[in-house]
């Protein structure tokens, strides 16, 4: 019940967060799809550089504990592929169609609908995919300090820097 609590209080607060962001109203995340207004890649380029070293912190203190996931290229792929498109037809991802719809942007219900109904055909087909999509390119537990042959002290530092230039030269759009 503890978890289930923490899970809806950090929902609240993701979801208040990407709405004082921005990135729940529709013409933010279409211009970020047709590359005329960068505030979502701004948001997420944010909250991906606090995530990295905070987590690490975490973790180097012993309090966060890393669970990597097989890294099934396949997978990826076509399910980005299959986001992508979600994403592009609908104008919506998971987190902001869910904040967009709880500040009152009734056209998110729609979106929020297929998406409940995507989710319930993955669920009936994941069987077979474990069976054959999953074993497409797996590459196994694999992290990018891995990829890279960095350690992960100065892997954070190096992409932490790359993400914060990345900032720099967006926030100039």
């Amino acid at each position: 019940m503890k978890k289930l609590i923490q899970g809806v209080l950090f929902g609240i607060i993701f979801g208040f967060l990407l709405q004082k962001g921005g990135v729940t109203k529709y013409h933010i995340l279409e211009g970020q799809l047709l590359l005329v207004d960068f505030t979502v890649m701004k948001v997420m380029l944010s909250a991906i550089l606090v995530g990295m070293i905070g987590f690490y912190f975490l973790k180097e203190k012993g309090l966060a504990k890393p669970h990597i996931k097989a890294a099934n290229l396949g997978a990826n792929i076509i399910g980005g592929l299959i986001f992508g498109l979600g994403f592009a037809l609908a104008g919506y991802c998971p987190g902001t169609g869910a904040a967009a719809l709880g500040q009152g942007n009734l056209n998110a219900l729609y979106y929020m609908g297929g998406m409940f109904i995507g989710s319930y055909v993955f669920a009936e087909f994941s069987k077979p995919l474990n069976q054959s999509v999953k074993n497409w390119l797996n590459k196994g537990e694999i992290t990018l300090p891995d990829i890279f042959h960095l350690p992960e002290r100065k892997f954070i530092f190096v992409f932490g820097a790359v993400l914060l230039l990345a900032l720099i030269v967006l926030s100039q759009f």
